[in-house]
């Protein structure tokens, strides 16, 4: 277990091949001792600019979960699967804080992050840079440290003005303005974002709208327009 210039990763996968044959409480330290750097890159990535430890104890949960259950015939390197495992744990301790809500499309940003960071790491076997990660989902280094934080911190608290694209990408809209989109949408009433909703992301027409929501289609009408208007005027402001 000395090997000459392996990656903390590559340390990682042969302390558990180690641990898998001898069952040892000394081969599990060994583990836990290798896994330190993953547990904190996932602790830090949800706490940026510093390093929670009770983030980080649920990481280790995670990690010991991951070496309980790991089976080695899969064909899935240990750190992709502890990843998953140690991720689920941080995310389980936030839920138990009562953190603060975090809206659908961050969701989805975040679950985009992380998707990145463990392709990158399973390519390289090693944990990726943030510069690795901004380039992969074309978000800015400073956009992935604000995105993060979302439900560590209320959305008030974040500078949202720092999520924006590094490349252009044809045929989307960049990540600033898809933003500006989502929340003028949550700034709508109850109503008014069904309707939204119905017709721009499901692809219905406004008849098909307003027997859905039994309203006539003079009502979807006003409502659409009305909702585009406010929501032009707030990507615009």
């Amino acid at each position: 277990m000395t090997a000459i210039q392996t990656t903390k990763n590559e340390a990682l996968e042969i302390a558990v091949l180690y641990y898998l044959q001898s069952k040892s409480d000394e081969d599990k330290t060994a583990v836990v001792t290798a896994g330190e750097a993953l547990v904190n890159y996932y602790a830090s990535l949800y706490s940026p600019g510093r390093i929670d430890e009770d983030l980080k104890q649920a990481g280790f949960e995670g990690l010991l979960k991951a070496l309980n259950r790991y089976n080695q015939g899969r064909g899935i390197a240990f750190s992709t699967y502890a990843s998953h495992c140690i991720i689920g744990e941080i995310r389980h301790d936030l839920r138990d804080r009562g953190s603060f809500r975090v809206p659908a499309w961050m969701k989805g940003l975040q679950a985009k992050i992380i998707k990145a960071t463990e392709e990158l790491a399973q390519k390289n076997s090693t944990m990726p840079t943030l510069k690795e990660i901004a380039r992969k989902v074309n978000v800015n280094e400073e956009g992935i440290v604000q995105a993060m934080q979302a439900g560590c911190v209320s959305l008030d608290e974040l500078d949202l003005s720092k999520l924006k694209h590094i490349r252009y990408e044809s045929f989307k809209l960049p990540i600033e303005d898809k933003i500006a989109v989502q929340m003028s949408i949550e700034k709508m009433d109850q109503l008014q974002q069904q309707v939204i909703k119905l017709i721009y992301y499901e692809g219905l027409t406004q008849e098909e709208t307003a027997k859905r929501l039994g309203l006539n289609q003079r009502k979807v009408s006003r409502l659409m327009n009305k909702g585009l208007n406010d929501m032009r005027a707030y990507v615009m402001a």
